[in-house]
C-alpha cells in the first residue's frame, strides 16, 4: 500500500512532545484523550500509513510513565448508551478498554463515574467493577457548570468529588465516547492536587482537526464529515491568531469553552500558561505527512464514503436530513461528485445491464471488478470470488467452489435454519472457499490473496445485510452502498 504518513516518525515525535509537556508542569500531567485509541480506522483511511493502533503503539513506548483513568457518565450507563461503530453499550466499552490497555501492558488505575446521583444502573456497574478489582471514584454534577466558576472551583464544586489517587507522572484520561466528562475530571484533579500542595498540568492529546493544515484541507473536511452527528465545525482558532499571528485550526467546542477554561485554570493555578486552545493540544500528525497528494485523495474518498453511509442510515431512519445536507455541503466544498468514486458508476452499470443487484471493487492496481446477484450467490459474495480470482490470475470462468459444496449449505439455510434466501452471503462463501482450498490448488491460491483486499474500495447497488457489511469491515475494505433495499418489504433485518 502506498503511504502518505510516517508511522515511525509519529510515534517518536508525539511521545517526545508529550514528555516535554510533562516536564513543563513539574513532572505531573493529566492528558485528556478524545477520539478512538485502539481502533482509529478513520485516521487509517485518511492518512495512508497511519495504523488503527498507531496511538496505542506510541503510548506503549511510555507505558512505565503512564497510568489510565477511564471516565463514564452515570446517565449514559442509565440510558444504555451504545457506541455506534461497535454496537456495545458504554459500560461494556469501559470493560473492553480496560482489557485492551492491560493487553498492551498499560496500567488502568481507576474508573471515574461522573454525574453520579446513585442511579440504579450506575450503582450496579460500580458494584461490578469493584467485584472485578477495579478502583471506582464518583464525581458529581455541579449546578451551573462550567460557567459558575466560583462554585465550580470550590470545596462545594470540584472539592466535593472523590480525589483519584495516582502515582505516575503521566495520567491518561479517556472515555467510551463524547460527553463522558473527561475534561471535568482533569480539572477536578488539578484543583484537588493544588489543594494538597501538589503541582500538576493539563493537556489534550489531539489528532483531528490537524491544527497546522489549512482549514479547508481535505483531511480537516473529512474530520468534519466524520463528526457531523456531533455538530462539530472546524474553525480558525482566534486566540491562537491573536497571540502568535499564526493561523491554526481547531473545532468549535474547544474554541467556545476556552474562555471559561482559562478562567478555571487561572483560579486553580493563579496563572494561565496557554494562550489558545491549540496551545493545549499535543498533535504532531501534521508534521508526519510524507505525500500530501496521496493524503488529500484518501481524505476526499472518506468524505464521499461518509455521505453514502449517512444516506443509507437516513434510509434506515437513523439520520436526520440536516446531517445529510451538511455532508452534501462538504462535498461541494471539495468539488466532489459520484464520478470521483469510480466503483459507484461501475456497480450501477452492472446493475442496469443485468437487472439484478450488483457490486464493484477497485483493486490496488486501479482495475475494477464487478459482480451481480445469481441464483447461488449474493452480489457481495460473487464479488469477493471474482476479485480473488483476478488477483490470483485464475480465469473468470473457473468455478472455485463446486456445486456439491454450495448445495448442502443452501439446503441447510432453507430447510433447517428457516432462511428465505438460498444465496450464500460473504461469510458463508468464504467458509466454503476455505473448505474447498484443502483439496483445490486454485481455491487455495485464491484464498491466499485475501490480504490484498485490504484498503480496496467497494460499492454495491443496494444496502447490504449486517453480515455482509461486517465481513467487508473485517477485511479492511472501504464500503459504500446506494441507499435502497433489494426488496420492498417494510422490515429489514
Amino acid at each position: 500500500m502506498n503511504k502518505g504518513f510516517d508511522h515511525e516518525l509519529y510515534t517518536r515525535t508525539q511521545s517526545e512532545k508529550i514528555m516535554e509537556r510533562v516536564g513543563q508542569f513539574g513532572g505531573k500531567l493529566y492528558l485528556e484523550l478524545g477520539g478512538k485509541l485502539f481502533d482509529d480506522n478513520h485516521a487509517a483511511r485518511v492518512l495512508p500509513g497511519f495504523r488503527p493502533d498507531s496511538k496505542i503503539a506510541m503510548l506503549a513506548k511510555l507505558r512505565e510513565q503512564i497510568e489510565i483513568i477511564v471516565v463514564i457518565n452515570a446517565n449514559d450507563i442509565e440510558k444504555n448508551k451504545v457506541r455506534g461503530d461497535l454496537g456495545i453499550t458504554y459500560d461494556q466499552e469501559v470493560l473492553r478498554l480496560i482489557d485492551a490497555f492491560e493487553a498492551a501492558q498499560m496500567t488502568v488505575g481507576s474508573v471515574v463515574i461522573t454525574h453520579w446521583a446513585s442511579q440504579r444502573n450506575a450503582q450496579l456497574f460500580r458494584k461490578k467493577l469493584r467485584s472485578l478489582g477495579v478502583k471506582v471514584y464518583m464525581h458529581y454534577f455541579i449546578e451551573g457548570y462550567p460557567g459558575n466558576v466560583d462554585l465550580v472551583v470550590s470545596e462545594k464544586g470540584y472539592g466535593r468529588n472523590d480525589f483519584v489517587e495516582t502515582t505516575r507522572p503521566l495520567v491518561l484520561v479517556t472515555a467510551p465516547g463524547p460527553g463522558s466528562g473527561k475534561m471535568a475530571v482533569c480539572m477536578s484533579q488539578l484543583y484537588q492536587e493544588h489543594q494538597r500542595g501538589m503541582k500538576a498540568g493539563y493537556a489534550k492529546f489531539e489528532t483531528f482537526p490537524i491544527w497546522n493544515l489549512p482549514l479547508k484541507h481535505p483531511v480537516n473536511v473529512a474530520y468534519e464529515a466524520a463528526t457531523v452527528d456531533l455538530g462539530d465545525v472546524n474553525s480558525l482558532d482566534p486566540f491562537h491568531l491573536e497571540a502568535y499571528s499564526v493561523p491554526a485550526v481547531n473545532y468549535n467546542r474547544d474554541i467556545e469553552v476556552f474562555p471559561i477554561l482559562r478562567t478555571i485554570l487561572e483560579k486553580i493555578w493563579g496563572e494561565m500558561p496557554y494562550q489558545s486552545p491549540t496551545d493545549m493540544g499535543v498533535n504532531m500528525v501534521g508534521c508526519c505527512l510524507t505525500d500530501e497528494a496521496l493524503v488529500e485523495a484518501a481524505a476526499k474518498q472518506e468524505v464521499i464514503r461518509r455521505l453514502y453511509t449517512s444516506l443509507c442510515e437516513q434510509r434506515r431512519g437513523h439520520v436526520t436530513e440536516e446531517e445529510v445536507g451538511k455532508l452534501h455541503l462538504l462535498m461541494q466544498q471539495l468539488k466532489l461528485g459520484d464520478d470521483d468514486r469510480p466503483v459507484i458508476a461501475a456497480s450501477r452499470r452492472r446493475a442496469a445491464s443485468t437487472g439484478a443487484p450488483a457490486a464493484a471493487i477497485e483493486l490496488e492496481s486501479g482495475e475494477i471488478v464487478t459482480a451481480k446477484t445469481t441464483s447461488l450467490l449474493g452480489a457481495s459474495a460473487a464479488l469477493l470470488l471474482n476479485a480473488l480470482k483476478r488477483l490470483a490470475g485464475i480465469p473468470k470462468s473457473e468455478k472455485l467452489i463446486p456445486p456439491e459444496v454450495i448445495g448442502p449449505v443452501q439446503d441447510l439455510k432453507l430447510n433447517y435454519l428457516g432462511n428465505r434466501n438460498p444465496r450464500l452471503h460473504t461469510d458463508e462463501v468464504l467458509v466454503a472457499l476455505s473448505i474447498t482450498a484443502a483439496q483445490s490448488k486454485p481455491a487455495a491460491l485464491a484464498l491466499s490473496q485475501m490480504p490484498r483486499l485490504k484498503g480496496c474500495e467497494v460499492h454495491t447497488s443496494v444496502i447490504l445485510s449486517p453480515v455482509d457489511e461486517n465481513i467487508f469491515r473485517r477485511l479492511g475494505v472501504n464500503l459504500t452502498c446506494d441507499p435502497k433495499y433489494q426488496t420492498h418489504r417494510l422490515y429489514h433485518s
